[in-house]
C-alpha cells in the first residue's frame, strides 16, 4: 500500500501570469480563422457560473439532486487593444478616424497563456494555453483623470460571457486548456503553429473537437 507524502521536491506546483493573448474572428461559417495578436494584456479572470444542485424530495427524503447548466465567463483587463476588437465592442468606422459606439456586438474568441511554475525551475516549469470560444463583451466603463504628479496608464476591462460551441465528445463547451507539462511537445508545437501562425500560415483558432483530435495517439 502507498504512503502519501506531501510537498516533495518538483511537486510544489503554482499558476501565475498572463501572455500570449490573442483576438480571432469567425468567418461567416463560425470558424475562428483570422488572428490578432492583443498587446498590453494586464489579466484574465475567469467566471465560471452555474453547475449548482437543486434538491428533489421524495418519499419523505431528500430523493436526489438536480445541477444547473454551467456557463464559462470572465473578465478581459488591458492598457490597449487591436484596432479589430473594436467591432466587438459596439463600435464602428464608418469612415477613417470617426467611432460610432452603441453598435451591434459581434462574437470573438479568444487565446492566452499562463505559466506553471515549481520549486525546482520557477517560472521556466511549464505554461497552459487557454482557448475561449464564442465570447460577447459587454460595455465597459472608462475614467478619464487629469494627469498628475503620479500618472497611470487608464486601465480597461470587459465583462465577457460566452455561448459554448458543440464537441462530439460531451456536452458544448466554452473553454479548452492545454497543459505543457502533459501534453505531446509535438502536438503542442503544431497547435501553436495553429494559433500564432508562421510565415506561410495565417494564425486560427481551431474548434474543440480539431484540438482534441490533435492530442489523440
Amino acid at each position: 500500500m502507498a504512503v502519501l507524502t506531501w510537498d516533495q521536491v518538483g511537486e510544489r506546483l503554482y499558476e501565475t501570469g498572463v501572455s500570449k493573448g490573442v483576438l480571432y474572428i469567425p468567418n461567416d461559417t463560425g470558424e475562428y480563422d483570422n488572428g490578432v495578436a492583443w498587446n498590453g494584456l494586464t489579466g484574465i479572470t475567469e467566471s465560471p457560473t452555474g453547475a449548482e444542485p437543486s434538491a428533489i424530495y421524495a418519499d419523505n427524503i431528500k430523493y436526489l439532486n438536480l445541477t444547473s447548466a454551467e456557463e464559462f465567463g470572465a473578465t478581459i483587463e488591458a492598457f490597449t487593444y487591436p484596432a479589430e476588437f473594436a467591432q466587438f465592442d459596439g463600435v464602428a468606422s464608418p469612415v477613417v478616424g470617426v467611432s460610432v459606439g452603441q453598435q451591434n456586438r459581434g462574437m470573438f474568441g479568444l487565446s492566452y497563456r499562463t505559466i506553471i511554475g515549481n520549486d525546482v525551475k520557477g517560472d521556466a516549469y511549464g505554461y497552459k494555453i487557454h482557448l475561449v470560444y464564442g465570447c460577447s463583451a459587454s460595455p465597459s466603463e472608462r475614467s478619464y483623470a487629469t494627469v498628475n504628479e503620479n500618472p497611470e496608464a487608464l486601465p480597461l476591462s470587459w465583462s465577457v460571457t460566452t455561448s459554448p460551441v458543440e464537441f462530439a465528445g460531451g456536452k458544448p463547451t466554452s473553454i479548452l486548456t492545454i497543459d505543457s507539462t502533459k501534453a505531446d511537445e509535438t502536438d503542442l508545437a503544431a497547435l501553436e503553429l495553429m494559433l500564432y501562425g508562421a510565415a506561410s500560415v495565417d494564425p486560427q483558432l481551431p474548434l474543440p473537437a480539431a484540438v482534441v483530435a490533435m492530442f489523440t495517439p
